[in-house]
């Protein structure tokens, strides 16, 4: 196959039901099976029966998510697959590409996954934070309109609105307190986005108020193995490959609390001069970006076994 890289979808993809389709497929049963012991619920059973509010849960999303993108690389890998060049994943499915690169075990990270998102979800009431996606924007706009929002409410606020996600060259998602994000969108509405809407989330990930919680996680993080990755892992927070697990470690615990910078992972999966970039897991949102980052770079996707054959076709 030529070299490729695999990328892992973060929250926002989840449905129930999402993994139907791979039917009574050996590799992703035993992912279930394995990631349910590991958290002590069946999770199999929530995938597929829901409720789609329960999903929702950040404490349920998150490790519902990383378990469904490990589960299609494991039947990747089963169906002949090749290992990919380089593998990568957005916010919460960089755990999802570590477990792929063998820097975490599946029964290491369904726990660690679900501390990161209680952790998350404790450190900012509901209602008091908020996200919105701006689209039709300068990346570099989005961040002045956000400072300039922010200074609206006088020295010394404690309101805050931060750019927390650089999905593609024209989607910026900011995150902070629920005051600061609706003045954001008001001021770079103003000021010429095409759309800026708030994001039926729960808390402001990715943001300075996630703090506490990257704090509570990096004592996690402290009393985790962690392998050097068989398979280079480009990171969120910085856009690099990272061998050492105290580094990876860092990242990790930055990225909690700092801005998904995906522009630039794309671009530096690129340098590595892949053939093409495969989304792993459910849904297409990351083969949408990738497409409108890079447009000449062949993007795929791999979520139930005929998108798994389309994607051997692609890298034949």
């Amino acid at each position: 196959m030529k070299p490729f890289a695999f990328v892992f979808p973060g929250q926002g993809s989840q449905a129930v039901g999402m993994l139907d389709a791979w039917g009574d497929h050996p590799a992703v049963a035993s992912t279930l099976a394995e990631a349910s012991e590991a958290l002590g619920e069946d999770v199999g059973r929530l995938i597929k029966e829901g409720p789609k509010e329960a999903l929702a849960l950040t404490t349920n999303t998150q490790p519902v998510m990383l378990v469904a993108g490990v589960a299609a690389y494991r039947a990747w890998l089963a169906e002949g697959g090749a290992e990919p060049a380089v593998v990568a994943g957005h916010s919460l499915g960089e755990y999802s590409a570590l477990v792929a690169a063998g820097a975490l075990s599946l029964a290491q990270a369904a726990p660690l996954v679900r501390f990161r998102a209680q952790a998350m979800q404790e450190a900012v009431p509901v209602g008091t934070g908020a996200m919105a996606a701006v689209l039709g924007m300068d990346a570099q706009k989005v961040i002045e309109g956000c400072a300039e929002a922010q200074r609206s409410f006088g020295a010394g606020s404690a309101e805050v609105v931060e750019a927390a996600n650089f999905n593609d060259p024209a989607q910026t998602v900011i995150a902070g307190s629920k005051a600061a994000v609706d003045k954001a969108c008001e001021v770079l509405k103003a000021n010429g986005a095409k759309r800026a809407r708030l994001l039926p989330v729960s808390a402001p990930f990715h943001s300075s108020l996630m703090k506490p919680a990257a704090d509570r996680l990096r004592e996690r993080l402290a009393a985790t193995a962690i392998a050097a990755p068989r398979i280079p892992v480009v990171n969120n927070i910085e856009a690099r490959v990272e061998s050492d697990p105290d580094r990876i470690r860092a990242a990790l615990y930055e990225q909690a609390f700092g801005p998904v910078r995906w522009v630039d992972c794309v671009r530096a999966i690129q340098a590595r001069g892949v053939a093409a970039v495969v989304e792993c897991g459910p849904g297409k949102v990351l083969l949408g970006l990738t497409r409108r980052i890079e447009a000449a770079l062949p993007a795929g996707a791999v979520y139930d076994p005929a998108t798994l054959a389309e994607t051997k076709e692609l890298l034949a």
